[in-house]
C-alpha cells in the first residue's frame, strides 16, 4: 500500500531490447527515488573482471547467461533499488513469472531500428549485434524476447521521451493507489 508518496515496492526492474535506454532511465530513476542503481552488465562485468565483448568472445554467451542468472537473482534480493536487466535476462524460463511482488517491473520498448543506431551512437560493441546485418539481429532478438518482456507490469514506449521524462512516468505509475499490478497495464505514450 502506497503511503506519502513512497512506492509500495522495495525495488524496481527495468527490461527491454539493448538501447532501450534501461540505463540511463535506470540512473534517473534511481535519482528521482533516491534509491541505489544496479546495472546487470555492470556487475557481471566487475565480477568477471572483463568487458562484455571480452567475456562473450573468450567464454561464449553460455557462460556469461549463466553468470548473468546468478547476478540477477542476487540483484533482486536488494531493497530501495533500481536494476536494469541484461537485455536477454526476462527470456530465461520463469525469471519474469517469479519476480517478488515487491518488484515492479518495467518494458521499456524501443524499435529494432532505433536500438542500433542507440548502441552506434553510444559506441558500446554488442556482441549480439556484431554481425553483418545488426538491425535484422535486432528484429530476431526482438520478437523471440517480446512475450518475455510483455511479462512485466508496464510497457513504456521510449521514443518519445528522454530518460528523465520516463523516471517520471514510472515513479507516477509505482505510486498510484489501487492498481491491480495483477495484469499488465497499457503502453504509455
Amino acid at each position: 500500500m502506497a503511503n506519502e508518496g513512497h512506492a509500495p515496492f522495495e525495488r524496481v526492474l527495468l527490461v527491454g531490447l539493448m538501447g532501450s535506454g534501461k540505463s540511463h532511465v535506470g540512473q534517473a530513476l534511481s535519482d528521482t527515488l533516491g534509491w541505489s542503481f544496479r546495472d546487470f552488465d555492470q556487475e557481471i562485468s566487475e565480477r568477471v573482471g572483463l568487458s562484455i565483448p571480452e567475456i562473450f568472445r573468450q567464454h561464449g554467451e553460455g557462460f556469461f547467461r549463466e553468470i548473468e542468472g546468478k547476478v540477477g537473482a542476487e540483484l533482486l534480493l536488494e531493497r530501495e533499488v533500481v536494476l536494469a536487466s541484461g537485455g536477454g535476462w526476462p527470456v530465461a524460463l520463469d525469471r519474469m513469472e517469479s519476480l517478488e511482488a515487491a518488484t515492479f517491473s518495467v518494458w521499456l520498448q524501443v524499435s529494432a531500428e532505433e536500438s542500433v543506431r542507440r548502441a552506434r551512437i553510444h559506441g558500446a560493441a554488442r556482441p549480439l549485434l556484431a554481425v553483418a546485418d545488426p538491425v535484422a539481429r535486432a528484429r530476431a532478438l526482438l520478437k523471440e524476447r517480446e512475450s518475455s518482456y510483455g511479462k512485466a507490469h508496464v510497457a513504456i514506449d521510449t521514443a518519445q521521451a528522454g530518460p528523465g521524462e520516463l523516471a517520471r512516468i514510472i515513479k507516477d505509475l509505482m505510486n498510484e493507489k489501487g492498481r491491480d499490478f495483477s495484469r499488465p497495464l497499457p503502453l504509455y505514450k
